[in-house]
């Protein structure tokens, strides 16, 4: 843990690592996947992706400010629900969650790096737990480490897409983007279950809260711009993207499209290039999602949700950043990333959908406004369902994984609560504010 009189997070550094946490794999294969479907319209499924995102920030960013924990969301949930079963294992489920998005941005990462290497080496799943490996030992050394390290991978990442968008859209064809190409409108809004996917990630600035300078005035700030910023630079990629080449090499490039668009106009070192700006996207990623992982651990240990060695301290950190890397491992090896993702995706939206209902609850006291709140949680829930309806289509037992994943997190809470015969405790008590 940081010392009490050091805050390793300003205005900036939290900016920089929700843009770390968000700006990860997902803007490089989610452009070509949205693209397939909602051709050149993907731009604006963007926008409404941006807009729910816009939402959702503002609710979590008004609890964290009436509800300081590093536990983020499982806090609100205790708060909002009370110190019960119910709130316990959503809480472990979105902990689960979180550990499954890091092990399919590892993936990728190992993917790309792959890339590098003669077809067929094999050091895929290597390099994913190599690049977990390191940012949990950064994470190690505490809050100030990894704000200081997110920063620099930030700027230098967010300087590579600028240059490749605001070059590209010199080289934009018209035609490509076209009212006579353009798909059904439906197909827009199934699109932006995918784009949503790619905000993914803003949750992670409430666990910081504890760390962070002056939340009061930082907090709702730091969410704001950080969304805006990387709105902006998405919708403006997609148009680049979508504007240089024809949706028939985005259908077939779709897991590198963002890196195809850039041959054209950079040759073959504009491809290498923007393959490691995917590399150096998904580490960045990783950095902030352990962050994360380990501060909502940390937090329901101290609940009793999960066993109290997650509360230790190693160095700057807690024992629960070595479990959760434990736990990743079997995740690179042996599950498929794409299927467990989506549920994974899937979880985090009806969760956080969950969150926003129960701040309704609790709206007196966090001052939030009520229509914005009410507005997250529809958006949440309508994502949700029309994500689950799309991607159903290509896998029909979708929504029974879902069900599972819950049924299943009840049953790990129950068995915790046996065994070690411990309450659920709010870490956050009104009169500690």
């Amino acid at each position: 843990m940081e010392s009490s009189g050091t805050k390793a997070f300003g205005l900036w550094s939290a900016v920089f690592l929700g843009v770390g946490s968000m700006v990860g794999a997902g803007i490089f294969i989610v452009i070509g996947q949205a693209g397939t479907i909602a051709g050149n319209l993907v731009w604006l499924s963007f926008v409404f992706g941006g807009f729910a995102a816009l939402l959702s920030g503002y609710s979590l960013a008004r609890l964290a400010i009436a509800y300081p924990s590093r536990g983020g969301i499982v806090e609100y949930l205790v708060q909002s629900f009370g110190e019960g079963v119910f709130s316990g294992s959503a809480g472990v489920l979105f902990y689960f969650s979180q550990l499954i998005a890091i092990a399919a941005v590892a993936k990728s990462f190992g993917t790309y790096a792959g890339t590098f290497l003669p077809v067929g080496s094999g050091m895929d799943n290597l390099f994913a737990l190599g690049v977990v490996a390191t940012f949990i030992l950064i994470n190690m050394v505490g809050a100030s480490l990894v704000a200081r390290s997110e920063s620099v991978i930030v700027v230098i990442k967010l300087s590579v897409l600028v240059l490749f968008a605001g070059v590209a859209l010199f080289y934009i064809d018209p035609k490509l983007l076209s009212s006579s190409d353009m798909p059904p409108l439906k197909s827009m809004f199934f699109a932006v279950g995918l784009t949503f996917f790619a905000y993914q990630g803003f949750s992670v600035i409430t666990n910081t809260v504890e760390d962070m300078q002056d939340p009061a005035h930082t907090m709702l700030k730091a969410m704001v711009v950080t969304i805006l910023l990387v709105g902006t630079l998405y919708i403006l990629t997609s148009i680049a993207v979508l504007g240089n080449l024809p949706l028939n090499e985005v259908i077939k490039a779709k897991d590198y499209a963002l890196a195809q668009a850039a041959q054209p106009i950079f040759g073959e070192i504009g491809f290498k290039v923007m393959a490691a700006t995917a590399l150096l996207a998904t580490a960045s990623a990783i950095n902030a999602a352990l962050y994360a992982a380990t501060e909502i651990g940390y937090t329901l240990a101290k609940e009793g949700n999960l066993p109290k060695v997650y509360t230790y301290n190693v160095h700057q950190s807690f024992e629960g950043l070595i479990i959760s890397g434990v736990l990743i491992v079997p995740m690179i090896l042996f599950l498929d990333p794409s299927e467990v993702t989506t549920i994974a995706a899937l979880v985090v939206l009806i969760i956080q959908g969950i969150t926003h209902v129960g701040h309704l609850f609790r709206i007196k006291q966090t001052g939030a406004n009520l229509y914005m709140v009410l507005g997250a949680a529809l958006s949440m829930f309508l994502i949700a369902g029309v994500t689950l309806y799309h991607t159903s289509q290509s896998m029909p037992l979708l929504g029974f994984y879902v069900m599972g994943a819950f049924v299943l997190a009840f049953a790990i809470e129950i068995l915790l609560r046996l065994l070690t015969k411990r309450t659920i405790l709010k870490q956050v008590r009104l009169g500690d504010i």
